[in-house]
């Protein structure tokens, strides 16, 4: 009975208060916001462990109490309306403050712990040669680094900085470049007695990155070819695996330039458009390494001087 007569509290009215705005019961919100990620009153209800109509009544006594409408029924489905989804992710950063503060101050330890990841190819080639530097920037905590190639979600995975690669788009992190990686059009020796001008490239096989699907369109256009339909039966996870299949002659790749200038150097690739071919193609066209966080993170003062030193090193 307790329950359904919170239920049906009618919520003071959403006037400013000295200049604030005053809130609706976090009840209210946190059924929001089960609403917002399960785009389900039903499943929203499962979690929650409470009915459908329960759910249902919540929304509607928050849509009341802010004078906003937030969700349209659709037959036996809702829709999310603008400013719902709008305001869903305020509410879910708030909701992850939460989390990280009590994770923060529950979790028993004798020196802070870092969850750092980063890509296997930016650590081996990048990080590793600073590592002495690396482990000063934070002395009096414990740095827990892990090498994924996928892409980590960082709150589900508990990473507290990642450096990822990537074009820096990753919806509700604080994403910053540290480096670009250009890439150079590589394949064996064999293979570039076919490739005399950009649309050769369409004549071979064009090694396909698992992890962007507009670099080589990309890269296509800036050469002036028309983009066809790519085929992607067979696409590389990482740059490593990408770099052995163009050695071996299984097509062409996108080598990265430190890379490709040691194969070519050593005999095992050639550039059949030459080093510079990719020159002045736009920035935003060009992917390259990101160090990603959360704002609830960067609070914590170990992992924002870790994202400092990172972002002032001249990779």
């Amino acid at each position: 009975m307790s329950v359904k007569r919170k239920l049906s509290h009618s919520y003071p009215e959403n006037r400013p208060v000295s200049g604030r705005v005053r809130l609706p019961p976090l009840n209210a919100l946190k059924v929001f916001h089960a609403v917002v990620r399960h785009r389900s009153l039903v499943k929203a209800a499962e979690e929650l462990l409470v009915s459908p109509q329960a759910v249902g009544q919540q929304i509607r006594q928050l849509e009341e109490a802010i004078d906003v409408k937030l969700v349209e029924r659709e037959g036996r489905s809702i829709r999310l309306t603008d400013k719902a989804i709008a305001l869903s992710y305020h509410v879910r950063a708030g909701f992850d403050e939460f989390e990280e503060g009590i994770r923060r101050i529950t979790t028993v330890e004798d020196r802070p712990s870092i969850n750092f990841n980063v890509s296997p190819y930016f650590g081996t080639r990048y990080l590793m040669p600073r590592l002495a530097d690396f482990r000063k920037a934070v002395p009096d905590a414990e740095i827990v680094l892990t090498t994924l190639i996928d892409l980590v979600d960082l709150e589900r995975d508990e990473i507290d900085i990642a450096v990822q690669w990537g074009y820096g788009d990753r919806a509700g992190v604080q994403s910053r470049l540290l480096m670009r990686d250009p890439k150079v059009i590589c394949c064996r020796p064999d293979m570039a007695e076919k490739i005399h001008e950009p649309a050769d490239l369409l004549k071979v096989g064009l090694l396909q990155p698992s992890r962007s699907r507009r670099l080589w369109p990309d890269i296509l256009n800036h050469l002036g070819v028309q983009v066809p339909k790519l085929d992607r039966d067979i696409a590389f996870d990482d740059a490593a695996t990408m770099r052995r299949a163009a050695q071996q002659g299984l097509g062409v790749g996108l080598i990265s330039r430190i890379d490709a200038e040691e194969d070519i150097d050593a005999g095992r690739l050639v550039a059949p458009l030459g080093l510079d071919v990719l020159d002045g193609m736009a920035e935003e066209s060009i992917p390259g390494f990101y160090v990603m966080s959360t704002k609830p993170r960067l609070r914590v003062k170990p992992v924002a001087e870790l994202y400092r030193w990172l972002l002032d090193q001249q990779w």
